[in-house]
């Protein structure tokens, strides 16, 4: 679960974005006293994640309104399963159902992707790890819903983990002065990680002190040589270009990461409607 302190911002500030002046639609239609009931409904296979989030949206517009059950996050998910019931003034439940429909979709849509991902490399040493290609301003909720589908997070933002990819190095003028100069700039306590394109630019990097390396849109067969060069001793991380149907072939290379942007940067939102019934 994701600490209220840092989800409930984001949660108003996506009411504030959809609600404005108000709803005028609801305000229209409704004369404010209806009352009833809601159930979200599955109309695809999914993994579950957001469904705090779901419930938070809720209950930040309107604090009566009652849950009277919600699955976990993580549970594998039918088509038709109900994730969700709830009840209370319709006007809130309609006025909030978009934007906690939005955080549930996308989510899920997250989870259930990289759980397909796991899936494929099962068997394998390879672990499946996001990137920063996430929604600016969701990030935290993006990164969470790779963790529910079973995937690792690769580092949070720029000042977790030093990073040093292709425009670093060509700006530093090669992969060994860029290494030393992070090197004699930074904690102890970070790790450099270096992306790097052919085999010269491995040995480039191991000889200079880079602690893990990232080998960058490399072919499977360039990357096998590199997993043997390296030997174990730094870790290998896959990245660039990286699909469901190409992602085992990558993790049979032997290497330890692959880091997959579209879990985060193209995923499809999962099915997921809401139903509501006025209470007689």
């Amino acid at each position: 679960m994701i600490p209220e302190v840092i989800v409930h911002p984001l949660i108003r500030t996506a009411l504030e974005e959809d609600i404005g002046a108000g709803d005028v639609t609801t305000t229209a239609v409704l004369t404010g006293a209806e009352a009833g009931t809601a159930r979200a409904v599955a109309k695809a296979d999914m993994v579950l994640a957001g469904i705090d989030v779901f419930r938070r949206t809720f209950l930040l517009l309107d604090p009566d309104v009652r849950f009277s059950m919600s699955l976990e996050d993580g549970r594998e998910i039918k088509r038709g399963d109900i994730l969700a019931e709830l009840s209370g003034r319709l006007a809130s439940i309609l006025t909030a159902e978009r934007t906690a429909l939005n955080f549930l979709q996308r989510m899920s849509g997250i989870a259930t992707t990289t759980r397909w991902y796991v899936q494929a490399v099962a068997g394998t040493h390879a672990r499946i790890l996001d990137t920063r290609k996430t929604a600016p301003g969701l990030r935290v909720l993006d990164k969470y819903a790779v963790r529910i589908g079973g995937g690792l997070n690769h580092r949070f933002a720029l000042y977790d983990g030093v990073l040093i990819k292709d425009n670093h190095i060509t700006a530093a003028g090669g992969v060994m002065p860029a290494i030393q100069r992070a090197r004699q700039r930074i904690s102890h306590a970070l790790k450099i990680e270096v992306e790097v394109k052919n085999i010269d630019e491995v040995r480039e990097a191991l000889s200079s002190g880079a602690d893990v390396v990232m080998l960058d849109n490399m072919t499977p067969e360039a990357m096998s040589e590199a997993v043997r060069l390296i030997g174990g001793r730094v870790p290998v991380e896959a990245s660039g270009n990286v699909t469901l149907g190409n992602v085992r072939q990558i993790a049979e290379t032997g290497v330890d990461f692959i880091s997959v942007g579209a879990l985060t940067h193209s995923v499809t939102a999962a099915d997921i409607s809401l139903l509501v019934s006025v209470r007689a």
